[in-house]
């Protein structure tokens, strides 16, 4: 394809990624039915040899069947060529979600997924969600002996506040946070993202194309599988909403158009020109949109386009989730003295 993808570091101890990773969830989860495992492992062994090397799943995805799916994808030479990163702490039973931290729960997830995936070292394990009923000290207490013993590199939170990384980062060094980062959604630049620059944490940004919202309108919704969970849960997909987040994508679409590019492609340099602390991960299921969006690290953006670009987020319609309870503003975790206090 003639794209070179650059390796950055994400945080202080030396994790080296690919500038764009992959997101594979919607292979397994929540965006339709799973698609077919042949097609996705030749997708991501694709991605793995044009550069992209930075692969991102957790255990919720499918669940289970994504990790699944990854460790076959690894098989034969392939996992010494990537950057495996998971996550772990959301928990699906009977129909009811639960947000688990506890160090027992910390640890069997790791040695589940290790299984699952059929590796001895995850290199990024991420905290997917918080648990606001365990001071965040806990987790990463047990999270560190997991490294100590060599069965994961790097940790990470997703979807964590502010101080909730400072004091996750005072435990052992968090390398990367997770965080919803696009042309519409921008809340995270006030305070999150300058306290990981301030403490030396890289930036995954995932749904950097607003579920596909960007890449494709409206249209997106007309094709969606049935099962596909943004039609419930995803508010800027609602009708009420849709018109005015329309007018952004058509936007858009006219910017890209006079730069010779897709909108996927301006949506992604976007963010890739957020600086050299940050790798989007932008997911999909087919090798022609995986072209399309890898080739957004060639637009280049000048600042004034930049700003351009930035002001669309103004006027977005809608929540990023119909319920927000367990996002990055919502996810401070008791302290550990007032757990003492308790006990």
């Amino acid at each position: 394809m003639g794209v070179n993808v650059p390796k950055i570091k994400l945080g202080s101890e030396g994790l080296e990624v690919s500038k764009q990773g992959l997101g594979c969830m919607g292979m397994s989860a929540f965006y339709g039915p799973p698609k077919p495992e042949p097609d996705m492992i030749k997708l991501i062994h694709h991605a793995i040899n044009s550069g992209v090397t930075f692969l991102d799943t957790s255990d919720m995805y499918g669940p289970h069947t994504n990790d699944v799916l990854i460790g076959k994808a690894l098989k034969g030479g392939m996992r010494e060529k990537v950057q495996l990163a998971s996550k772990f702490g959301v928990v699906n039973q009977d129909g009811k979600r639960e947000i688990r931290g506890d160090p027992a729960y910390v640890r069997s997830a790791c040695e589940s997924s290790l299984k699952r995936l059929d590796v001895d070292c995850i290199d990024l394990y991420y905290v997917h969600r918080i648990d606001t009923r365990v001071p965040i000290e806990i987790t990463m207490g047990e999270l560190k002996k997991l490294v100590e013993e060599g069965k994961i590199k790097y940790i990470g939170l997703s979807e964590a506040s502010p101080s909730t990384i400072r004091r996750a980062h005072a435990v052992n060094p968090i390398t990367a946070v997770q965080i919803e980062w696009s042309l519409w959604s921008r809340d995270v630049e006030e305070e999150l993202i300058p306290t990981c620059r301030e403490l030396g944490i890289g930036l995954v940004p995932y749904s950097p194309l607003g579920r596909g919202f960007l890449s494709v309108g409206p249209k997106m919704l007309e094709n969606a599988s049935k099962g596909d969970f943004r039609k419930a849960f995803c508010p800027r997909f609602y009708d009420e909403n849709l018109e005015s987040n329309r007018i952004i994508y058509e936007k858009i679409c006219d910017m890209a158009t006079s730069k010779g590019c897709s909108p996927s492609q301006l949506a992604l340099a976007w963010v890739h020109h957020q600086g050299d602390d940050v790798s989007p991960i932008p997911g999909t299921t087919k090798i022609d949109n995986f072209n399309d969006n890898i080739r957004a690290l060639s637009v280049k953006l000048t600042p004034e386009e930049m700003t351009q670009l930035s002001t669309l987020a103004d006027n977005v319609k809608g929540e990023r989730y119909a319920s927000m309870a367990s996002t990055w503003k919502n996810t401070d975790t008791p302290s550990l003295e007032l757990r003492k206090a308790e006990a």
